[in-house]
């Protein structure tokens, strides 16, 4: 049923998931940041890693785990950028992402994601498949700059 909301005034049938958009500095060059996208081979499509939350768990939590789970890599938690709204086959879907700097690890391919890419800012805009992920890359440059 449309309409019916839970008691924090979301639908009860939303989906509600959390990622980051992982970054490093990296010191080749001119220096500066690049961003690590995933693909998912599922979707055919590059995106910031991120996942449904698991029953009871907090959003940053999941984040984290997702990104761990996805790349392989370990991160800091940084400033939250925002939350991205839309729907999956009719339901709505909320994703919160924050920051994260990566502190290190080692992707291997899984199920979910068969690719890694780190990118510059600008490359990765120009990857992501969804552009509402384009607009993620522009928060976190706010946010570490």
């Amino acid at each position: 049923m449309s309409g019916i909301t839970s008691g924090d005034g979301e639908p009860r049938d939303l989906i509600r998931a959390a990622g980051c958009v992982l970054w490093r500095r990296v010191s080749y060059g001119d220096g500066g940041t690049e961003i690590c996208l995933v693909h998912r081979p599922k979707y055919d499509d590059w995106s910031h890693p991120k996942g449904k939350l698991k029953h009871a768990e907090e959003p940053l939590a999941a984040a984290l785990r997702e990104v761990l789970e996805e790349t392989g890599h370990h991160c800091a938690p940084g400033e939250r950028l925002g939350t991205v709204r839309y729907l999956v086959n009719g339901r709505p879907k909320r994703v919160d992402y924050w920051a994260a700097e990566a502190t290190g690890g080692t992707f291997a391919p899984n199920d979910e994601v068969d690719r890694v890419l780190w990118l510059t800012p600008a490359a990765a805009r120009g990857r992501l498949t969804q552009p509402r992920d384009r607009l993620l890359v522009d928060a976190l440059l706010d946010a570490v700059v």
